[in-house]
């Protein structure tokens, strides 16, 4: 009789708390719903991905990818990475992707300002083409913020550049430190902090998981 009598009060206190998960899940199911039906506004998104964290570029990346899986229309302007082989770059190109590279690759090293200011400037050309473009779904300027910080392109002229563009065209950027007027214009902003990082134990870069 004693075991029934635990069995049972086992079976209710189950019941008990499986119920109060699905009352808990209702009001959470409430809530997202709600969020849902606010949201009605369609427009092209401004979204900056910074920090100092590892996986800025990735994540702008899978962006593309996503977009490309729906059919989508997609480019790509890399600021900083120059000549180095992308693996990203060598899976999207062939899938229709427009890339456009800085030539000089790593300011530090060219230690050339002269070089690295002209060749921003004409890889911002080329990403100011893009941003005018209506057949181009997502842009994404990856480590842009690196050239407004060392002044290789002017704030407003990106600025604008980014108003101007067509009004369903999404945009992502790139890079550390942010500048606050680009982070104030944005839609969605995310900062990715590092709390560890292989290479800072000695771990090089490696081909297929960090370019």
């Amino acid at each position: 009789m004693s075991t029934e009598l635990d069995n049972s009060t086992n079976e209710n206190a189950k019941v008990d708390k499986n119920e109060r998960h699905k009352q808990r899940q209702q009001k959470v199911k409430q809530k997202v719903d709600a969020k849902i039906e606010a949201a009605q506004i369609e427009k092209g998104v401004l979204m900056v991905i910074t920090g100092n964290g590892k996986g800025k570029s990735t994540a702008g990346f899978g962006t593309v990818t996503r977009a490309v899986g729906h059919g989508q229309k997609a480019a790509v302007v890399q600021f900083i990475k120059g000549g180095w082989e992308c693996g990203e770059r060598n899976l999207l190109e062939k899938n229709g992707v427009d890339f456009h590279v800085m030539g000089t690759g790593f300011t530090w090293e060219t230690q050339d300002r002269e070089k690295d200011t002209a060749a921003a400037l004409d890889a911002w050309q080329a990403a100011e083409k893009l941003l005018q473009d209506e057949s181009i779904n997502l842009v994404l300027l990856d480590e842009l913020t690196y050239m407004v910080t060392y002044k290789y392109l002017d704030l407003q002229r990106v600025i604008d550049a980014l108003n101007k563009r067509p009004a369903m065209q999404h945009v992502i950027i790139t890079g550390r430190a942010c500048h606050r007027d680009i982070i104030e214009l944005a839609d969605t902003v995310s900062e990715v902090q590092p709390t560890k990082h292989a290479f800072n134990a000695g771990v090089k870069a490696q081909l297929g998981f960090d370019y």
